[in-house]
Formats: structure tokens, C-alpha cells, sequence
């Protein structure tokens, strides 16, 4: 496990925080860094036609060593970290054998890693974690996802004796902001389908995702001197409250789990004579996606509505923009492909934990391009804070999950099952008629009964008036 834990380290301890606020792609230019490392390593493994786009797109090949013919399949990673706290100067702890105790991350700060309040802890106790240090992220989402991927490669070319088709790999930048899938080649890419390795605790296989929206609502204001404000003022700060005060209470993310959708206000910035906020629209069921987006645009209308009369002008200008879907209905009609991954799984002694993402993934977009990809799990845990951790453990049963997929998929029939054959309508009649004859016998047996009965009865009738 050791080559892990020195590729991840490498890995995490290059900063690629991407940016929502540049549009260039990648958003941040030390993204750089580590794609060309990347690069390099793949090049240094022995993966074929190793490339990188203009916009940090890596592609790279792991030849068929079979002469039967067999779908080529991929996996995919992003290298990019969450804008949303700091993955500068990470500076990870190895804890070996776990004792399921606290994990002091920073003691001048007094950052601890408690199992009282993360109780995923101690399903890893005995084993390895790597940590932060409690200054920043980690960065296992999903610098262990590529870690897994590059090893597993590299365990196959050094293994030629396990049988595999040809293999795609992809690294994206810019996941974390959404954008991960923008400009993804599918076509050059030439996979079947794929998988990201972009989950969390082991055993994670995901096939349904959040339908996705963004929403921008600027609220517009009117400055007058407070003290002869009454009947001309609009505060457009109060404005916008009033506005987040009119969703659901209870439908945002700390409330919600499962199957339930959210609202979640992630910006507010504003003055007297302008705010805009900013919220993010999640839904797995699709129906219930659109029903969220009228919600936002009902409630701005009947704040413009409100404003119209009182003033003569609507005040707040709502945006509503789809970012990605529930890859499910892309899923669903090539399942095998989930079936291949849960069988790996299994014959790994893992157990598959088929669940809902609450988020996205590459995959959500990559589906929509023709390009399938359920999500399975990289490890990790506490993404995008300084509680991430990664069990070095859960890592090397990823590779291994990389490496029996491969296996699997180049046997006859991905050496699934064979799947009892649907009967049609056609195959279903014959029993049908089948049965009925049989009820048929059985009424006429009845009759037969009947007649013989009334036969009896009426031969003792005659004998009585005899």
C-alpha cells in the first residue's frame, strides 16, 4: 500500500483549487500543475497515445491484451479541489493502525477529528487513515479517485496475465465547479461507457443523481435620505430576504437526505439599491425539478407584482440556469454496466451500497453526452473541509475494483449471469390456454358430477312413488 499512499501525497500536495469566478478553462492555472505531472506518470507507466488538450483535458490508452473482441470502457477523475476552503499547502497526517479515538489534526488550534461527531471513524478502526492537518482540505476528492486509476493501470501493464479489452482513462479539471464534462471529447475519448471514480465510502456504487439548476436573483433598490424615506425608499437587502423567506423552511440541505430535494442559498451580497442572491436547485425526480424552478420564479413574481402596483416597476430579475441531470434515465437502459461494477464488488467482499448521489458527478453530464458513467467509490470522507480523511485501505480496494471490472468485462457475458429470458406475450399464452383446458376438465367433471347426482336423486323419487 505504500506506492498509494506516496502517489496520493504527490498528488494532494500540488494546490488545484478551481474558481467559479474565471471562465477560462481550467479556471485557475495551477490546475497546470498537476496535469502535467500526470502526464509524465501515465507516459512513465506505459499507458499509449497519452494526451492533453488546450484546456487540460488527459486522455490515455491501455491497449486490449485479448484477440476476442471487447467493448472498450473507461474510467474518469477530476484533479481539480473545491473553491470552497483552502487547498493550499496541504500538508497530510499518516495515522497507521486507527485506535478509534479522537485525531488531534491541530493542536495549537485545537482541531480535532472526533468519531462522536464523524462516526463513519470507526468502521476504519486498525486501518490507515490519511488526514489533513486542520488548515486545509484534503483534497481525496478526488486526487484518490486518479491515484486509484493510475495504480490500477499500472498494476495492469505489469501483470500482462490478467485479461482486459482496451481501457480509456480521463482526467478533467474544473469538476468542482460544474464544468468538469464542458468539454470532454466523448467521441475521441471512444469508450462505451465509463466510470468515475469519484465517490466516498467504500462499497458506493451510484447510478442517480440531483437534476441540477443555478439561480441569480438580483433585487433592485431605491436610495432616499431615511429621514423623508416613508412611501419612496426600497431597501432591496430587506427585499431579498423577504424573498429567501419565502422557501420552504425545511427543504435545504441540512434538513433534507435520501430521495429530497433542496434549496440552498449559497450567496447573498447586497446594498440598498442592489442584491443579488444566488441558490442552487437540487431534485432527483425530474418532475419535482421543474415544480422547484416555477417555485423561484412564482415567488419573484409576486414580489414584482407587489412592487409593480406600489411603485410602477418590477424590482428583482430572477435567472434560472440547468447545470446537469439524473444520469439514471441514461443508466438504466445499459444496467450491465452497473451489474459489472456490483459483481466486482462482491467478488471482492465488498458490499455494494447502490444509493442516490446528493450531488453530481463528471458522470451526470457525461451520460447526456453518450458517454454512460455510473459513480463508484475513491474513499474518502468530509469532502471540501478540513475533516476530510481518506482510509488508505478503502483506496487499495478501489484499484482492486478497477482491476476485476477489467476482468470482467473481458469474459463472456462480463461474466454476469444469464438473465431469465422476458416472456412475451406470445411464450405466456400457451399457458394460459394450458390452464384453462384444465379448468375446463375440472368444470366438466363438476357437470359430470352434477348430472349423476341428479340422476341418483331422481331414481329415488321414482322408486318412492312406486
Amino acid at each position: 500500500m505504500q506506492n498509494i499512499i506516496d502517489r496520493f501525497i504527490s498528488y494532494v500536495t500540488i494546490d488545484t483549487q478551481s474558481n467559479p469566478k474565471f471562465k477560462s478553462t481550467p479556471s485557475t492555472k495551477k490546475q497546470w500543475d498537476l496535469a502535467n505531472k500526470l502526464v509524465e506518470e501515465l507516459k512513465a507507466i506505459g499507458m499509449q497515445d497519452v494526451t492533453i488538450d488546450k484546456k487540460a483535458y488527459i486522455m490515455a490508452t491501455l491497449p486490449s491484451n485479448v484477440e476476442h473482441e471487447v467493448p472498450v470502457i473507461g474510467f474518469v477523475s477530476h484533479f481539480d479541489t473545491s473553491p470552497d476552503f483552502s487547498g493550499t499547502n496541504v500538508n497530510p497526517q499518516i495515522i497507521t493502525d486507527y485506535d478509534g479515538n479522537d485525531i488531534v489534526l491541530n493542536e495549537e488550534q485545537n482541531i480535532i477529528l472526533s468519531p462522536d461527531y464523524f462516526k463513519d471513524l470507526l468502521q476504519y478502526k486498525r486501518q490507515t487513515l490519511i488526514t489533513t492537518d486542520g488548515t486545509t482540505l484534503l483534497g481525496a476528492d478526488d486526487k484518490a479517485g486518479i491515484t486509484e486509476i493510475v495504480t490500477a493501470m499500472e498494476y495492469l501493464i505489469n501483470n500482462p496475465e490478467i485479461k482486459h479489452g482496451k481501457i480509456q482513462v480521463g482526467f478533467t479539471p474544473d469538476e468542482e465547479i460544474g464544468r468538469g464534462a464542458h468539454f470532454f471529447d466523448v467521441e475521441k475519448f471512444g469508450a462505451e461507457w465509463a466510470y468515475t471514480m469519484d465517490g466516498s465510502q467504500i462499497g458506493e456504487l451510484e447510478y442517480e443523481n440531483f437534476n441540477a439548476a443555478g439561480a441569480k436573483i438580483t433585487f433592485k433598490g431605491k436610495s432616499v435620505h431615511p429621514g423623508y424615506a416613508k412611501g419612496k425608499m426600497i431597501n432591496s437587502m430587506l427585499i431579498a430576504n423577504d424573498f429567501i423567506s419565502q422557501l420552504p423552511a425545511n427543504e435545504v440541505p441540512e434538513k433534507t437526505k435520501g430521495y429530497e430535494g433542496f434549496y440552498h442559498v449559497h450567496h447573498f451580497n447586497g446594498s440598498l439599491e442592489e442584491t443579488v442572491v444566488e441558490l442552487i436547485i437540487r431534485d432527483h425526480d425530474s418532475k419535482l425539478f421543474e415544480k422547484r424552478k416555477k417555485n423561484i420564479q412564482k415567488i419573484v413574481d409576486k414580489i414584482n407584482a407587489k412592487f409593480e402596483k406600489q411603485f410602477g416597476e418590477a424590482i428583482a430579475i430572477v435567472e434560472i440556469e440547468d447545470q446537469y441531470y439524473n444520469m439514471k434515465e441514461k443508466v438504466l437502459p445499459v444496467k450491465h454496466i452497473v451489474d459489472i461494477a456490483e459483481k466486482a464488488m462482491l467478488e471482492l467482499n465488498i458490499k455494494p451500497i447502490i444509493k442516490p448521489i446528493r450531488g453530481g458527478t463528471d458522470g451526470s453530464q457525461l451520460s447526456y453526452m453518450g458517454l454512460p458513467c455510473p459513480n463508484i467509490f475513491a474513499g474518502g470522507h468530509n469532502f471540501h473541509g478540513k475533516y476530510e480523511y481518506v482510509p488508505v485501505e478503502s483506496m487499495q480496494k478501489a484499484v482492486e475494483v478497477i482491476v476485476k471490472i477489467a476482468e470482467l468485462t473481458a469474459l463472456p457475458n462480463f461474466g454476469l449471469e444469464e438473465k431469465a429470458e422476458i416472456e412475451t406475450e406470445e411464450k405466456i399464452k400457451p399457458k394460459k390456454e394450458k390452464k384453462s383446458k384444465k379448468e375446463k376438465e375440472k368444470k366438466d367433471k363438476k357437470k359430470a358430477k352434477a348430472r349423476a347426482k341428479a340422476k341418483s336423486k331422481s331414481k329415488d323419487k321414482k322408486k318412492k312413488k312406486k
